[in-house]
């Protein structure tokens, strides 16, 4: 049947209705007129026999049959932020910077700038760059006695100077790295040598950060102490240990010794392991000449007169 006489049916059977149009205008006058088909459309009111049957549930779809889509027909909003906006913004826009990459052996030097120490009982944190210039102000000395009594050497000389603005952060730190290496050195028995000498007074640490390390010492190291050997004391390391002598026990005050020279300090303990700072062994060279110019002198001056008394 031609859509002519389908219209005109559907027209008798829908009670005079206007027949819908089988065409659609498009752009431009008549002549620019494009026809297209129009589907099967029934207006009729009435339900025949053939249209009941053709319910969903009557429909019988294969799944299997339907054309699914692949995954490369998905599509990809990644990498198209900028396509539902200017075409240009991409060009106008700032560059940014990459975020830098963070080799391997850049992580390992950063861990290296911390070590975290257990000093009674309790987790602290050494900023080990920052005391990087003054290690070398504990030292491990050898070993003396049976083999298994350490030295240990601390220089004074390599302490900082107080007049620097991080000066009581690097003490703190410094402290930190003094009894946390006191403690991995000493397994049993061991003496300190204190290198006093050659050392200005803005270098020398003050009453309450000596105090701050006696009183932080574990009771062990304490016990196993056995002597406190200052080299070349001055008056003012003297002078400190006078003023702490109440606040110390007697007991530690004994293990005190004030030794004046190098050669002196190796008759005491053995020197072969033991390395003493070259501005030390100036100074000792000096004061053992200076000593023997006075000597000298006396000898040369002879002994005094003696002036007899007066009698009336």
């Amino acid at each position: 049947m031609d859509p002519a006489s389908e219209s005109k049916m559907n027209s008798e059977g829908g009670e005079g209705r206007p027949v819908p149009p089988t065409s659609l205008p498009l752009q431009g006058g008549p002549a620019q007129r494009k026809k297209l088909s129009a589907p099967r459309i029934s207006l009729s009111l009435d339900q025949s026999e053939d249209d009941l049957g053709e319910t969903p549930d009557d429909l019988d779809i294969n799944v299997d049959d339907l054309d699914t889509p692949d995954e490369g027909d998905y599509l990809d909003y990644t990498d198209h932020e900028m396509d539902w906006e200017d075409p240009n913004a991409a060009r106008t826009s700032e560059p940014y910077d990459p975020i830098p990459t963070y080799s391997a052996e850049e992580e390992r030097q950063d861990s290296k700038l911390w070590r975290t120490v257990i000093i009674g009982e309790q987790e602290h944190r050494i900023n080990m760059k920052i005391i990087e210039p003054y290690m070398r102000v504990i030292s491990h000395g050898g070993y003396y006695g049976n083999g298994v009594n350490a030295i240990i050497v601390f220089a004074a000389c390599f302490l900082p100077d107080s007049d620097r603005e991080d000066y009581h952060e690097i003490m703190e730190n410094l402290f930190l790295f003094v009894i946390s290496t006191l403690e991995l050195m000493v397994a049993e028995d061991y003496m300190i040598v204190y290198l006093n000498g050659a050392t200005p007074h803005r270098r020398m640490p003050g009453l309450g950060w000596l105090k701050k390390c006696y009183q932080m010492i574990d009771r062990r190291l304490r016990k196993n102490l056995k002597s406190f050997i200052i080299l070349h004391p001055s008056w003012f390391i003297r002078t400190v240990l006078a003023i702490t002598k109440p606040f110390i026990s007697a007991k530690f005050s004994s293990k005190i010794k004030y030794v004046n020279s190098l050669d002196e300090l190796q008759k005491l303990i053995p020197m072969e392991y033991i390395q003493i700072p070259e501005c030390i062994i100036r100074l000792d060279k000096e004061l053992k000449e200076a000593a023997e110019n006075s000597k000298m002198n006396s000898f040369l001056q002879g002994p005094e007169p003696t002036t007899a008394g007066r009698t009336e």
